[in-house]
């Protein structure tokens, strides 16, 4: 097991691990918004991930329906040189509401992967049948 090292931005509120596989990141501060702007939420709290490790920002699940927010760079991708003092995770999204965030809800979540180790071959013909398409199961 990797120990992952975080450190709280002023105002910031610790990570919620446990649930799943996924960590729970919250709201540094209160924030009011109207419809159709791009915002920025502070999550308070920057990450030292382990050599050869990056992590995935994505929206908890009721985040849309509760607070008309849809994450702007979906998913968001950290790797481990974002590990600066200073270097606070931020969720960038896209408003379609007025709403308001209050301080302290768990808003994002984390998750933290090996990076992928592959290489990539070019070919002429990947010599097996198709599916059918975008999003074909073949039915």
């Amino acid at each position: 097991m990797e120990t992952i090292r975080f450190k709280l931005v002023e105002g910031g509120f610790p990570p919620v691990a446990g649930h799943g596989d996924w960590i729970d990141l919250c709201a540094r501060e209160s924030i009011k918004y109207q419809r159709d702007s791009i915002i920025r939420i502070p999550l308070g709290v920057a990450l030292q991930l382990p050599e050869g490790y990056e992590a995935m920002l994505c929206l908890r699940s009721s985040t849309p329906v509760r607070y008309g927010i849809l994450q702007a760079n979906s998913p968001g991708v950290i790797d481990e040189k974002f590990c600066g003092d200073e270097d606070e995770i931020c969720l960038l999204a896209l408003t379609f509401r007025d709403a308001y965030i209050p301080a302290g809800t768990r808003i994002a979540q984390l998750r933290i992967f090996k990076k992928q180790c592959v290489c990539l071959e070019e070919v002429k013909l990947l010599g097996n049948p198709s599916r059918g398409g975008f999003g074909s199961t073949g039915n």
